[in-house]
């Protein structure tokens, strides 16, 4: 393992490979304005934000189990098809389909996106980037197959100020790092966990398509306990605290730091369900050292947990933060981007140091506009599904060891736990009927 920021020369040159890496432009010839096409799938809540976020395209099909925020959307895009059952959408649209954005509860992020990839449709797929490690594998092989344009949201990444984090770190500036703690304020006055399933069923709400929204979770009745947003904490649906803001408190690691896969994994937590997440929790994961350096060991903390004072005692955390421990300096970063240096030193100590990352302007629509220039031919953008595949895969080891129970030890390369079989039924989820995924 390789924790220590890389050097210029091979920055520059792994970043060029990252994002270089040839994709297949739309097959399809853009409309006369020269935009895509784009459909989503999923509209409302996070949904909303991400398709009113690619309006500079031809919004051309809008799909949503939820009959009033679909309404709304159709209210706003008139242009556009609506559609409760993303399948049917597209069938009825096809090829008339360039790009897609996938913005549902983590349980149905894989289907429709896996099928948009195969059909050489471009994706903007919302964090985590699947339910499961082994749907994070299939999803980024089949994007790069295909070779169409993809991006996690993860939007923080296209911060400038978090790309300006990520060229210091690169540069070295704090040192060789050893330690990354990650925390953040949910669950709690987010989402409940480590609550048991309700024993009464309040009729569906009319607006509401509830076996559409199931998916491929197994059937249940509906309640609001797991509705709308309410889902993050139950394993059926969500990924819990990890699965929800991993993929964002990672964003300064994956642009600086070198990562490989680890090798053994733990959790603790207080409060779990067998079906839902704790209600707080710390996880650790660890990699080997090499070339007589230290191991590397990442710390997630959540549900009012934080990071031992001591280690920053001059700072007050954050409620969501990251803090990069190195041989020479540690840095505690809020998010997304920006931060303060325990040794007191501050952004114009470090002009020296160039600028190798690409800002562009308006950074909450940045993260859109990457995706939509690698659509046109454009460089790759910087999640896209080589990255956020494995940044997924990471958070969701985490998520495993708490169901687990067990330290884990994990083999990367087989996509197996090697020292518990028993952990690896989480890898992957059976589906309902009628919702199997063929090769």
């Amino acid at each position: 393992m390789n924790a220590s920021p890389l050097s210029r020369r091979r920055f520059l040159g792994r970043t060029a490979a990252a994002l270089a890496f040839p994709h297949v432009a739309s097959s399809r010839v853009l409309g006369a304005n020269g935009c895509l096409n784009v459909a989503g799938v999923g509209v409302g809540g996070k949904g909303w934000v991400d398709i009113t976020s690619c309006d500079s395209e031809n919004i051309v099909g809008l799909c949503d189990v939820d009959a009033t925020r679909l309404a709304r959307a159709q209210e706003k895009y008139p242009q556009a098809r609506a559609f409760a059952d993303w399948r049917v959408m597209f069938d009825q649209l096809g090829r008339e389909i360039d790009a897609v954005t996938v913005s549902t509860p983590d349980h149905t992020h894989f289907h429709p996106a896996l099928r948009a990839v195969r059909e050489k449709k471009h994706v903007y797929c919302q964090k985590p980037l699947t339910h499961t490690i082994w749907e994070a594998r299939t999803l980024a092989e089949a994007a790069r197959r295909a070779g169409v344009a993809t991006q996690m949201g993860n939007q923080g990444l296209s911060h400038p100020r978090l790309r300006r984090d990520a060229e210091l770190i690169r540069a070295g500036v704090i040192g060789e790092v050893r330690e990354i703690h990650l925390w953040t304020d949910r669950p709690g006055k987010w989402w409940q966990q480590g609550v048991n399933r309700p024993a009464e069923f309040p009729p569906v709400p009319p607006e509401l398509s509830w076996d559409l929204w199931l998916g491929p979770a197994p059937l249940r009745p509906f309640h609001p306990a797991w509705g709308h947003f309410a889902w993050r904490g139950w394993w059926d649906f969500g990924t819990g605290a990890i699965g929800d803001m991993g993929c964002h408190m990672l964003n300064l690691v994956t642009l600086s730091l070198d990562l490989t896969p680890p090798l053994h994994i733990e959790a603790g937590g207080l409060g779990a369900t067998a079906e839902t997440g704790p209600t707080e929790a710390t996880l650790r994961w660890e990699w080997a050292g090499r070339l007589g350096r230290d191991g590397l060991r990442m710390f997630w903390h959540d549900g009012g947990r934080r990071p031992d004072p001591a280690l920053f005692p001059s700072a007050k955390f954050p409620d969501n933060g990251c803090l990069l421990v190195g041989t020479r300096d540690s840095f505690l970063q809020t998010y997304p981007g920006g931060g303060v240096f325990q040794s007191g030193r501050t952004y114009d100590d470090f002009q020296s140091v160039p600028a190798t990352l690409p800002r562009l302007p308006g950074w909450d629509r940045n993260h859109y506009q990457e995706w939509i220039a690698a659509a046109k031919g454009g460089p790759r953008a910087f999640s896209n599904f080589d990255v956020a595949g494995p940044v997924t895969e990471l958070v969701l080891l985490g998520q495993l060891a708490l169901r687990a129970g067990v330290p884990l030890v994990w083999d990367s390369r087989r996509l197996r736990i090697t020292n518990a079989p028993e952990a690896n039924r989480h890898l992957r989820t059976a589906y309902r009927r009628g919702w199997e995924i063929t090769a």
